[in-house]
């Protein structure tokens, strides 16, 4: 049992960076006596957090079981279409709003993240990163808490679109493109290039669950 880590982090968030993290995927059987023991903590605490994750969708029932939720192809395009809205606005506001420390942040990780192109898991948590700093440089809490919530869900996708042969390379030019125009305060600029760069994202996204299920 992790008795540290628990202490650091509740339930809810122990298992939520597990669905993330990839630990549990889409199908996989929760059971509240295993993550118990897995992350330390008491079975009343893992209920309570499972009764959430159900409530957010991201947890769904199989008879009395709860398993990891799945998105079909209707929901996944849902998703991406609030995504890209909300997206577009983060890269507005953050022209708008972000510091020049905050600025110097995004390129510097855009350049850190070339080293990591031969490793599309490492590459897709290091993009979450570089989203996360865009929507916090836009400097408004709720359009971060909506943010966050929909980046929750995406953790329900099996596989990432950076896995797709040479996608990683042009995510990262697409990275400059926006940090660029957020540089140079311009918010239509800012904001087309991320919605573009959520658009090609999507349209890759779709070819690879395409190839999926030719196999």
């Amino acid at each position: 049992m992790n008795t540290g880590r628990a202490g650091q982090k509740d339930a809810y968030s122990l298992i939520l960076d597990a669905i993330d993290t990839g630990t549990y995927r889409p199908g996989d059987r929760l059971v509240e006596s295993d993550l118990a023991e897995r992350f330390g903590v008491s079975r009343t605490p893992i209920r309570e957090a499972l009764q959430r994750l159900e409530t957010q969708s991201l947890l769904t029932r199989d008879g009395r079981s709860l398993i990891v939720a799945s998105l079909d192809h209707n929901q996944l395009a849902e998703l991406y279409a609030v995504r890209t809205e909300l997206e577009g606005l983060a890269a507005r506001l953050a022209a708008r709003h972000a510091t020049a420390e905050e600025i110097l942040v995004l390129a510097e990780m855009v350049q850190t993240d070339r080293g990591l192109l031969h490793d599309p898991k490492a590459l897709a948590r290091a993009n979450r990163r570089f989203h996360q700093q865009i929507h916090l440089a836009s400097h408004n809490r709720f359009l971060v808490q909506q943010l966050d919530l929909v980046h929750r869900s995406m953790a329900l996708m099996a596989t990432t679109s950076l896995a797709a042969e040479g996608r990683g390379a042009v995510a990262l030019q697409e990275h400059d493109r926006i940090v660029d125009a957020i540089r140079k305060r311009d918010e239509d600029g800012a904001s087309r290039a991320l919605r573009d760069h959520i658009s090609v994202a999507f349209v890759t996204r779709l070819k690879l669950d395409s190839q999926a299920r030719d196999v």
